[in-house]
């Protein structure tokens, strides 16, 4: 499991910081204004679906299927149920993008009901929402051929093909906004692409993995009935920060013009722990509790829970910390440039502040998932996810007026941590979650450790980003390297403090990765094995 999360979260932070330098290129192009406001609306749409439909419901219901039958039943009966699925979801997901195309005035008009008072903004946010929607198709079969790889736990070309992402989304802002229109539309037609590319590389890499895809006659045999149905729960139970995140931009469009983009920026700098530590955790923790929950090994199960619970919290509870101390720091030197002003900075700053707030309840939430889907179990899930959104819109609706931007960053903070709560309540319940000495040993002693980090960040931040500080007023670069100086210092501390009050044994890390090391070592020297792909 481990060697899992650190190849999903390594790529994953590869993915991410090209993300920064993608949205460092937006923010200067863009800034936080109406042209910016619609694109982000247009890449919202796609994006919620992809994770609900793709990284999200399929996920959850088809990696533990695949994972159950590869093991069971050989690879011959596991590919032609994935084959089976592709076919199902290309022939739904394509219709799911006609209609789209078609009534996209209609769905604009729900997703961001406060651009009808601005009919160029609306007509805008809907050309660019058309341009993009395709991705919707291309990246939920993707995602289900990223499952196809996770389930052989074969991580690597999963993660890695987010990479694309970036890297044409980048590419078509700079070679193709001559041409069209605004830069927006440069980047809408960069998305759609990017999911032509992802999907390649991901065909690609499950024809070497001996998964080839084909695309038979859709039909709905009893396997893709009990997929499907397994999916409609998960829809809502995996995808319950998305809906979420969907509801923050309906309320964030009522809101005066930019908060959709100040929501974004803050957003993105939050999804950098969120993928990196959430994703990898719950993308590598699922086959893994899946495999042991069919073998009945309760105890291993559990084991893998409470590792998972820790590594979750040693990783999550200093990134909050330092997402809300060194918010404006870190804002101001990814994206302080060109059109995206030192107003747009400080708005941000406090959004990113009230997501990080929630940000551990955020990564808690994909580890305890995987305990109900490994069990085949969607329905618990959803009935939580239901009461959340609903708790969120209501907290959104409170929070709108007096606290403008920071309101729907906080609702969805509060409603996430609403949802880790029920969660892990129902699971200590059924006697699938329970907490050892080991976890809850370290806990206490993690959280002292990230709040000695916090007070140096916060001291060495006063001195770099204040009123006179380098990191305000100088230029870029040295924005950048103030930046870099704050974030080696707060790895430093944490390192430090952590070790001191035993949060965690940094000698013990280096001592199962070098054992990891000379054993592979060994091995390649008696007979070199298959490459993961």
């Amino acid at each position: 499991m481990l060697r899992g999360v650190f190849t999903v979260g390594g790529w994953t932070m590869v993915s991410r910081v090209l993300g920064f330098a993608r949205d460092m290129l937006i923010a200067a192009m863009l800034g936080a204004g109406p042209v910016a406001d619609a694109f982000f609306v247009a890449l919202k749409l796609p994006n919620l679906f992809r994770r609900l439909f793709g990284e999200g419901a399929f996920n959850v219901a088809f990696v533990p299927a695949f994972t159950g039958m590869l093991a069971a039943e050989g690879p011959d009966a596991a590919r032609q149920f994935a084959r089976e699925a592709f076919s199902v979801m290309t022939f739904w997901l394509a219709a799911l993008t006609i209609l789209g195309e078609i009534f996209m005035p209609q769905m604009m008009t729900v997703l961001a009901p406060g651009f009808a008072a601005d009919p160029a903004k609306f007509d805008l946010a809907v050309t660019l929402s058309r341009i993009t929607f395709p991705y919707l198709l291309l990246i939920c079969l993707a995602a289900l051929v990223a499952g196809v790889l996770n389930g052989m736990e074969r991580f690597t070309a999963a993660s890695a093909s987010y990479v694309l992402f970036n890297l044409v989304s980048m590419a078509f802002m700079v070679g193709l906004t001559p041409y069209v229109p605004t830069a927006g539309h440069a980047l809408a037609w960069g998305v759609t692409a990017s999911g032509v590319a992802q999907l390649a590389v991901l065909m690609a890499a499950s024809r070497r993995a001996g998964m080839p895809m084909r695309l038979p006659r859709p039909r709905l045999t009893p396997q893709m009935r009990m997929l499907l149905r397994k999916m409609a729960p998960g829809l809502v139970g995996a995808g319950v920060t998305q809906l979420n995140l969907a509801v923050d931009v309906i309320i964030a469009s009522l809101l005066p013009a930019g908060t959709v983009s100040v929501l974004y920026y803050a957003d993105r700098v939050n999804q950098l722990p969120l993928g990196v530590i959430g994703t990898a955790i719950g993308t590598a923790l699922l086959p893994t509790l899946s495999r042991q929950v069919r073998s009945g090994e309760a105890d291993a199960a559990a084991g893998t829970m409470n590792r998972a619970m820790e590594l979750a919290l040693a990783l999550t509870l200093p990134a909050a910390a330092a997402l809300v101390v060194s918010g404006f720091p870190i804002v101001w030197a990814l994206f302080g440039r060109g059109a995206f002003s030192f107003h747009d900075a400080v708005f941000s700053a406090q959004a990113l502040a009230a997501y990080a707030v929630g940000l551990p309840a955020f990564v808690a939430a994909k580890v305890l998932a995987p305990a109900f889907f490994a069990r085949g179990d969607t329905a618990t899930p959803v009935k939580i996810a239901v009461f959340c959104v609903a708790l969120n819109l209501a907290l959104n609706l409170a929070f709108m007026r007096p606290l403008a931007h920071m309101g729907p960053a906080l609702a969805t903070s509060l409603s996430s941590m609403a949802n880790v709560a029920l969660l892990a309540a129902v699971l200590v319940r059924q006697g699938h979650l329970r907490l050892d000495a080991r976890l809850l040993s370290r806990t206490p002693r993690i959280v002292a450790a990230a709040a000695l980090m916090a007070l140096v960040l916060a001291g060495l931040g006063h001195l770099l980003f204040g009123a006179d500080g380098i990191g305000v007023h100088g230029p870029s670069l040295v924005r950048l390297g103030a930046l870099g100086a704050l974030v080696a210092a707060g790895m430093l501390a944490y390192g430090i403090a952590g070790q001191a009050l035993g949060a965690f044994d940094l000698r013990a890390v280096r001592g199962a990765i070098a054992r990891r090391f000379l054993r592979r070592r060994r091995g390649s020297a008696i007979a070199p094995g298959p490459t993961d792909t």
